[in-house]
């Protein structure tokens, strides 16, 4: 979905952007150790993955402008077929050509890169470009040796010019999206077809993340949470445990697909059939038509020149007045329009986040929305007092004039795969 020619465009992108006689070097990095044996699944550096296209480990991007050209060179590792033989088969260099668009005679082995390095930073007439965002050791470590022989004043960081960038999605990103929305949005229909009272967190954790995997998303846009009951009060729910589901149940579910290397995030609360406390059904209710009114009112209030304090600010509003009709605060004699300390007690998160190639994407806080950001919408209110908590999440993508949904927008919890009667 995505060709070289996007990744092309990127690097000529940051060669506008940048001053002349400088130097950038980037680091796709290397895989973190598990145990003393076996290390965890790779994903490069996002900003060097943008620049590239290339997923593989250890390959270093070196870009020079000067006043009269421009070099691109990329690192690799060498063919070796002992190597090979443990670790799986490595790319040729025709191979990274065609996915990165960098013309073979501008690859070579990656055992030659620290000599190039070395040149860079002996040669005083060009600056040094790194990228201060990466959380990469191999990025880290060329920062410090990079310090012994210039000053910090020689040495730029590059991180705001690529955020800038990515910040405004292109068609391709945005088409990879919603492959991504359609790979994790057919998990949870997968999910509904099964869910039944009796099912564990466990099961429902890995049968959504089964369902991605089976198309093809290896290392999903972040762990998957499957809560159950008490459970929706924590976020982050990241690790599932034995708990059962009951009829009655609310189930917090919260993932994302990943497709050429960009992230879905979708939430979507399920009530397994109804309970026998009248007062908890009334409550629920109440709940789910308060999350349908903030869902709708931000994809109408989401536009270019808003930022995203504005719509929290919105948001908050609206729960502040549904909090008060509830009788579950009094009005705030400081401010008799919205009290934020108050309402934090219920609305525990943002209502909106960038996303991309990170589920929570690289983004200046607080600056104004521009056409062709792409953002998770998901508004959520957490009751302890009821037991009830939920939020329900979607992907959008900023226009000219609005939103646009870039996924289904499906806020139904219902579940139907059994008979609860």
């Amino acid at each position: 979905m995505i060709g070289s020619s996007f990744f092309k465009d990127n690097r000529e992108g940051l060669l506008r952007a940048v001053d002349e006689n400088i130097a950038l070097v980037l680091f796709a990095g290397r895989s973190d150790r598990m145990s003393a044996d076996n290390d965890y699944r790779f994903l490069p550096d996002r900003n060097f993955y943008y620049l590239t296209g290339i997923s593989d480990e250890d390959i270093v991007l070196i870009i020079c402008k000067r006043e009269d050209r421009a070099e691109i060179s990329l690192f690799v590792p060498e063919k070796d077929s002992l190597k090979e033989r443990w670790h799986g088969k490595r790319k040729t260099h025709e191979e990274f050509s065609e996915i990165s668009g960098i013309p073979v005679e501008d690859i070579f082995d990656r055992e030659t890169v620290d000599d190039r390095i070395f040149s860079i930073l002996q040669d005083k007439s060009v600056l040094i470009g790194y990228d201060g965002s990466s959380v990469k050791t191999s990025n880290k470590d060329f920062v410090v040796n990079a310090l012994k022989s210039r000053t910090s004043e020689e040495l730029i960081d590059i991180q705001k010019t690529l955020t800038a960038m990515r910040m405004i999605k292109k068609p391709e990103e945005v088409s990879a999206i919603r492959e991504a929305i359609k790979i994790t949005e057919e998990a949870v229909d997968e999910l509904k077809k099964v869910l039944c009272p009796g099912m564990s967190e466990l099961q429902i954790y890995t049968k959504l993340e089964y369902e991605m995997a089976r198309r093809g998303v290896l290392i999903p846009a972040f762990g998957t949470i499957a809560a159950v009951g008490e459970n929706v009060f924590y976020l982050h729910h990241g690790t599932p445990d034995d708990v059962k589901v009951k009829k009655g149940d609310i189930i917090q579910i919260d993932l994302g697909g990943r497709y050429d290397g960009y992230c879905a995030d979708i939430s979507r609360v399920l009530f397994v059939g109804k309970s026998e406390d009248e007062v908890f059904e009334k409550r629920k209710e109440s709940l789910l038509t308060l999350i349908r009114e903030l869902r709708s009112e931000a994809f109408s209030y989401i536009r270019p020149g808003i930022t995203l304090k504005e719509l929290n600010t919105h948001m908050r509003g609206i729960c502040y007045k549904w909090l008060l009709k509830e009788g579950l605060i009094q009005m705030s004699s400081k401010d008799e329009g919205n009290d934020d300390k108050i309402v934090s007690e219920y609305y525990w998160h943002n209502t909106s986040h960038h996303m991309g190639l990170d589920v929570h994407d690289t983004s200046v806080k607080d600056s104004a929305l521009q056409a062709g950001n792409c953002l998770a919408v998901e508004p959520g209110v957490y009751v302890k007092e009821w037991g009830i908590g939920f939020r329900i999440e979607d992907d959008v993508l900023v226009t000219e004039s609005g939103c646009e949904l870039l996924s289904s927008g499906n806020d139904d919890p219902e579940v139907r795969s059994c008979d609860f009667t």
